[in-house]
C-alpha cells in the first residue's frame, strides 16, 4: 500500500509537506548532552521525554512530519556505544518512532482541549484534516564511523555489508510503525544502491525518500553525478522523493535546479542553517539564514521543484514557523 505521504504528494497539489528542523540542537537548547558518540540517539536511553518534547514543538511550528531519532541508531552503533544486544538495540530504534507518534498524539490532544475551551467546533474539523506523519531516519553508514565520512562517502564497503549495516534498523522502523522512511544525508552511490534495493527486496510495502550531501550543485559527496543517482532511483516506486540535506542553502538551491532536469518525483530539501562547522576549533560559525532571507530561499526552493522542505543542522522551530508561513 502506498504511505500517507504518497498519498500527500499525489493529491496535494501545489500544497507543500513542512519536515522539521534539527533535533540535537533544539535538544541542546533543552538542556541535552549530545557529546556522545552516539549524537541525539543517546537521548533516547538518558531523556526520552525531551525527545518527545522537540518532536512536539515542531508540529506545532508548523511541521507535519517529523524526523525520528535515529539518525545515528544504527544497530552497530548501539551494540557497541551501549554495551547491549542486537534485540535491545532494535527496542531503542522502535522507542524513537514511539516518542514521535507520542508527540503527535500529544498534539491533537492539545488541539481537541483548546476546541473544547474556545467551543469551536471547527477546529475539530480541521484537525479530521490535518495529516502529520513519522519519518524514520536511517542515517549513512558514515554516520556510524563518525569521522565526517557521510561528507565525503569515500568508505569501501560491499554491497552485503552495506545491506546488513542498514537492515536491523530499517526492520526495527518499519515494525514500530513509521509512515514513511527517510534515508537521508546519503554521500555513497554504493550505498544509495544497496538501500534501493534492500527497500525493495525485503520492504516492499514502505516508501522513502532519499536525500544526499553534495561535492557541489552538480554532485553528490562521492562525486558521482546527480543525474546518475537519479537514474539509479528514477524507476523505484517505493522512493516516493529525491533531495538534499545537510548543505549549504545556496548550494541545496543548485542542486534542485539539476535534479529537477532529471526526476519527476517530486524533490525533498532541507539545507543547514548557513553557519559552517569548524572542524578544529569543533564549533559552528559563520551567520545563518533568517527571517525574510529565510523565507525569500523556502520560495526560490518550492519554485525549483521543492515539494517537502525542512531545515537540518541549527534550524529551530523558529525557522520551521517561517518556512510553514511562508508557504
Amino acid at each position: 500500500m502506498p504511505s500517507k505521504l504518497s498519498t500527500l504528494l499525489a493529491s496535494s497539489g501545489r500544497t507543500p509537506q513542512i519536515l522539521d528542523g534539527a533535533l540535537a540542537t533544539y535538544l541542546e537548547t533543552l538542556g541535552a548532552d549530545i557529546s556522545s558518540a552516539l549524537w541525539s540517539a543517546q537521548i533516547l536511553l538518558d531523556q526520552p521525554s525531551l525527545i518527545q518534547r522537540t518532536h512536539l514543538d515542531y508540529y506545532r511550528a508548523g511541521a507535519n512530519i517529523t524526523i525520528t531519532a535515529s539518525y545515528q541508531a544504527s544497530l552497530p552503533g548501539l551494540v557497541k556505544h551501549l554495551t547491549v544486544s542486537e534485540e535491545a538495540a532494535k527496542v531503542l530504534v522502535g522507542k524513537s518512532v514511539a516518542l514521535a507518534r507520542g508527540a503527535r498524539d500529544e498534539y491533537f490532544s492539545s488541539r481537541r482541549a483548546h476546541a473544547a475551551r474556545a467551543r469551536l467546533g471547527e477546529n475539530e474539523e480541521r484537525e479530521e484534516d490535518e495529516v502529520l506523519l513519522v519519518a524514520g531516519s536511517v542515517g549513512p553508514y558514515g554516520a556510524f564511523l563518525a569521522d565526517g565520512s557521510e561528507y565525503r562517502g569515500d568508505y569501501m564497503l560491499g554491497k552485503q555489508q552495506l545491506k546488513a549495516f542498514h537492515r536491523g534498523r530499517m526492520q526495527a522502523l518499519v515494525e514500530a510503525g513509521v509512515d514513511v522512511l527517510a534515508c537521508e544525508t546519503m554521500p555513497s552511490y554504493a550505498e544509495i544502491c544497496a538501500l534501493a534495493e534492500l527497500l525493495r527486496d525485503e520492504f516492499p510495502g514502505t516508501e522513502a525518500w532519499f536525500s544526499f550531501t553534495l561535492r557541489d550543485a552538480g554532485h553528490i559527496s562521492d562525486g558521482t553525478a546527480l543525474e546518475d543517482v537519479v537514474k539509479a532511483l528514477e524507476g523505484a516506486e517505493q522512493v516516493v522523493a529525491l533531495g538534499v540535506n545537510c548543505v549549504p542553502s545556496d548550494l541545496a538551491l543548485g542542486a534542485l535546479k539539476q535534479l529537477k532536469k532529471f526526476t519527476r518525483k517530486p524533490l525533498v530539501v532541507y539545507p543547514n542553517s548557513g553557519e559552517l562547522w569548524n572542524a578544529e576549533r569543533r564549533d559552528w560559525e559563520g551567520s545563518r539564514s533568517e527571517g525574510t532571507q529565510l523565507a525569500e530561499r523556502t520560495k526560490e526552493y518550492w519554485d525549483a521543484g521543492a515539494r517537502l522542505i525542512g531545515g537540518c543542522c541549527r534550524t529551530t522551530p523558529a525557522d520551521i514557523k517561517v518556512i510553514a508561513d511562508t508557504l
